[in-house]
Formats: structure tokens, sequence, C-alpha cells
């Protein structure tokens, strides 16, 4: 893990204000330093350091609520300490990850490159590496699954294939999260490009089973416009409407 934490240009990854160092809140060196002393602390007191590392700029801003890019680049050795690190250092970095997802869901403004879009709102990109380690979360956090299920209001929408039928398309494809009830707006990424669809239904829920496969229905759109690949967020997470 160490090997992988300083593979990562911290330094390239933006504060919220476009400035790093003493001229911004986001440290890169509070980032990489952090990081690898949590990932190799054995106690309460070293966790501890490793925190304040992370939480004073490293990942996240504690003191002004403030979330950086950092922390979506970090979330996975977040959660590879939280499975294998010393109990301390486990705790603490499901901390930060509570703190992140906290901060991210109220900041509508910074977004991340992923590898399934270009400009996906933080705290979106933050809930897909929390999925990734659901069966951690779904028993430790600060309440058993509380994280989880906080990272499930942030939901994706990957499209696979559109029929068209009436005034829009069906389209079928794997649903990440839990998507609300009503006809919430939504936030559609295709081509680099990024709209706002005032209305989207879930036709037909994933199964009981577990399986991701759904289908929402779009009205006012063409087949083309939702065609693969794109990907639906919720539309409350960006500057765009909210949730209907």
């Amino acid at each position: 893990m160490l090997e992988a934490i300083g593979a990562v240009d911290w330094d390239g990854l933006p504060g919220p204000d476009g400035l790093n160092g003493p001229d911004g809140l986001y440290s890169p060196a509070r980032a990489a330093t952090g990081l690898r002393a949590l990932a190799t602390a054995t106690g309460l007191v070293r966790a501890a350091d490793a925190g304040a590392l992370l939480a004073g700029g490293g990942l996240v801003h504690d003191h002004s609520g403030t979330v950086f890019p950092a922390a979506v680049v970090a979330a996975p050795f977040l959660l590879a300490v939280a499975r294998h690190g010393h109990p301390e250092a486990g705790a603490t970095a499901l901390g930060l990850l509570d703190d992140a997802l906290a901060f991210a869901a109220r900041d509508r403004s910074t977004r991340v490159a992923t590898p399934y879009a270009e400009a996906v709102p933080i705290c979106c990109a933050l809930a897909d590496h929390l999925r990734g380690g659901a069966d951690l979360l779904a028993t430790r956090g600060r309440e058993p699954g509380q994280l989880l299920a906080d990272a499930a209001e942030h939901w994706r929408f990957d499209v696979q294939e559109v029929v068209a039928g009436g005034e829009g398309v069906a389209a079928f494809g794997a649903l990440a999260g839990r998507f609300p009830d009503g006809t919430p707006a939504a936030e559609l990424h295709r081509a680099g490009r990024v709209a706002v669809l005032e209305r989207v239904v879930l036709h037909y829920p994933p199964e009981p089973d577990g399986g991701p496969d759904a289908c929402l229905r779009v009205d006012g759109v063409r087949p083309d416009e939702l065609a693969p690949p794109a990907v639906l967020f919720p539309a409350r997470c960006g500057p765009g409407p909210t949730d209907g």
C-alpha cells in the first residue's frame, strides 16, 4: 500500500479553491504523509496523529467542513486500512470516510474525473468507493451500516440499452445505491457532456436477490440522447434541480 500511496501525484490534485499548500486549504504533504502514517500505525496515538494530518488539510478540512478531491483518490486506501490495519487505524479511516461523505453531501460544486464519467459530483464518486467496501461497512462505522446507508443515497445508473416508447425511452442498465421514491431529477453524463433530466421514473427495480439490473423511464428525450455509454446521478448532488 505504501508504494501505491507514493505513486499518487498528490500535488496535482486541486483544493476546492484551486490552490494548494500554504495558499489554500488542501495540503498535498499532509495527504501523502498522513496516509502512510495511518497505514503503518500500530496504536491509538499514531493513528490519531495520522488522522489529524488527514483531517487538517490532507483529505478534508474539518474546521471548515471542506472535502478535497484527494479524498476520492484516498478512499480505497482508507478502506484497506479499515479492513487490514490496526483497529485504531481502521476506526480513524472510517471516521475520515464518514466526514468526507458528510462534507461532500453539502458540496454542490466540486467535481472529479472517474473512469465512468468526467465530472462526477464528489459525493457520488465517494459513494461508489464506499459501495465497493459494502461487506466491511455493513457491520462497522459510527453505527452498523450507517455509512453504507448514507452512500446509498448517492445512486448511480449505468445505461446499457435504450428502447424508444411513447414520448420517451426506457433505459435498461445497472443501478447502484437506492433510487428515491417519486420522480427525481437526474444528472445525465454522456460523451463528456452533462445535462439535467427533469423527471426520471424507476420503471422496474432490481430483483430482491440484490442484482443491479433495473429499468428507468425517461420522458422527453430521444434514444440517442440516452444511449450508452451514459451514466445518471442524482441531480440534487449538483447545482441543478433537486429531487422531486
